[in-house]
């Protein structure tokens, strides 16, 4: 089994999750009291939301470097950066490190294609929604992206995801305004919702929709262990 290095605290409450689902995961496949070789270094994430607030690229990648390498270092064989919206630096770390990153977007745009989908809509941060990075790599695997075209509702998102989801706070209220802005993508053709961001799942279940919901935590996870086993 090869050690997973997970960058975390973007945020705690989805890296719980990253843990659990790891930790879960692998004990279905190998039984007994098997779990994961993990390691985790967790970011401050005022400093990762501060980088992206000022659109500061250079500083968002050195803040997810410095985590990599300190993986690394401590014996990680492979690498989850622990955000959809982290991986807007992503190649640019495989590019200049060759470090073997597990690719979020790669992971759930396969998962997308295996459902026969071509169409979904996109829930995340604003820069994961807005940006290029997450949509550009969908579409190398013929994955068309929708996202709320009203900008309240990216603003109303970003503000949740930070000031709810972010600090482990469930509010139902906005689990109803996501499931409209998601039935709304489905109105304009999406196949499929994606939940682009680790804090949505906590929030969103696949019962709360009537097409295929794409859980990005579970299939960055099942992506790694599947290195981890087989690789």
């Amino acid at each position: 089994m090869k050690r997973i290095g997970l960058v975390g605290g973007i945020s705690w409450s989805s890296t719980i999750e990253y843990y659990r689902i790891i930790n879960e995961e692998i004990n279905k496949k190998l039984g007994g009291l098997n779990f994961g070789e993990c390691i985790i270094y967790s970011v401050n994430f005022q400093d990762f939301c501060s980088a992206n607030a000022a659109y500061d690229g250079d500083a968002t990648f050195a803040l997810m470097l410095n985590a990599v390498n300190q993986l690394t270092k401590a014996g990680a064989e492979l690498i989850l950066l622990g955000a959809n919206t982290a991986h807007m630096v992503a190649d640019r770390i495989v590019s200049e490190t060759g470090l073997p990153i597990i690719d979020i977007r790669v992971a759930t745009a396969k998962a997308i294609k295996k459902k026969g989908l071509n169409k979904v809509g996109l829930l995340g941060t604003a820069y994961t929604m807005e940006l290029d990075f997450y949509k550009n790599k969908l579409s190398e695997h013929q994955v068309e992206v929708l996202i709320p075209t009203n900008p309240a509702a990216r603003r109303f998102i970003e503000q949740t995801l930070l000031g709810e989801l972010g600090r482990g706070i469930i509010n139902p209220e906005t689990k109803q305004f996501y499931i409209q802005v998601a039935n709304e993508l489905i109105a304009e053709g999406a196949g499929g919702i994606v939940l682009g961001c680790t804090e949505i799942p906590l929030l969103l279940k696949q019962e709360d929709l009537a097409v295929p919901v794409f859980n990005t935590v579970q299939i960055h996870v099942e992506a790694a262990i599947e290195s981890a086993l087989t690789g």
